[in-house]
C-alpha cells in the first residue's frame, strides 16, 4: 500500500538540472590565493562552467603619488600581472577545468564582487561563488581583510580557503 495520494509527488530521484558553476578566485600569489585556486579546481571537478582567477591591482594613498610614481606603480603592475598569469596557468594546466584570468583595479573586495556581477549579468541562472584564502596578517585581525569584508557584504556565496 502506497502513503502517496493523488495530490503528493514522490521526491524526484533523477539528477539535478545541469547549471553551470562560475568561481571568482581571488589572485594574488600568495599560498592562501594558490590554496583558494586549488580549491577551486578540486569544485570544478565534474561540473560544467569556469573558474575567473581575478588578480586586483591596488594602488593605495594614490593621491599621494607624483605622476612618475604613478606610472612606475603601473609599470609594476603589468609584471606582476604576468607573473600571476604564468603561475595560475600552471596550476590550472591539466586540470580540465576552463579558465580565464582578469586583472581589475580598484578596492578588492568591491572588483571581485563586480567581476562576479558581470559574470552574473552574462549567464543569469548560473551559480556564481567567490572563492578567496584566509589571511594571517596580524594587521587583517584590527582592520579587517577582505575575505572579512567579502563575508559581510557579498550578494553571493563566499568560501574561504584557510
Amino acid at each position: 500500500m502506497s502513503d502517496i495520494t493523488e495530490s503528493q509527488q514522490p521526491a524526484s530521484t533523477g539528477p539535478a538540472p545541469a547549471v553551470n558553476l562560475h568561481v571568482v578566485v581571488g589572485y594574488d600569489g600568495s599560498p592562501p590565493a594558490l590554496r583558494a585556486l586549488d580549491a577551486a579546481i578540486r569544485l570544478m571537478q565534474g561540473r560544467r562552467g569556469a573558474i575567473e582567477v581575478v588578480y586586483v591591482a591596488h594602488m593605495a594613498a594614490i593621491d599621494m603619488l607624483s605622476a612618475d610614481a604613478i606610472v612606475q606603480v603601473e609599470a609594476d603592475f603589468d609584471e606582476i600581472e604576468k607573473e600571476l598569469r604564468a603561475s595560475a596557468a600552471t596550476q590550472l594546466n591539466g586540470t580540465g577545468a576552463a579558465w580565464t584570468f582578469q586583472r581589475r583595479q580598484g578596492s578588492i573586495p568591491e572588483q571581485l564582487v563586480a567581476a562576479t556581477s558581470a559574470i552574473r549579468a552574462a549567464h543569469p541562472g548560473d551559480t556564481t561563488l567567490i572563492i578567496v584564502g584566509s589571511s594571517s596578517h596580524a594587521s587583517h585581525r584590527v582592520m579587517g581583510s577582505v575575505a572579512v569584508s567579502l563575508a559581510r557584504h557579498c550578494p553571493v556565496p563566499v568560501v574561504i580557503v584557510p
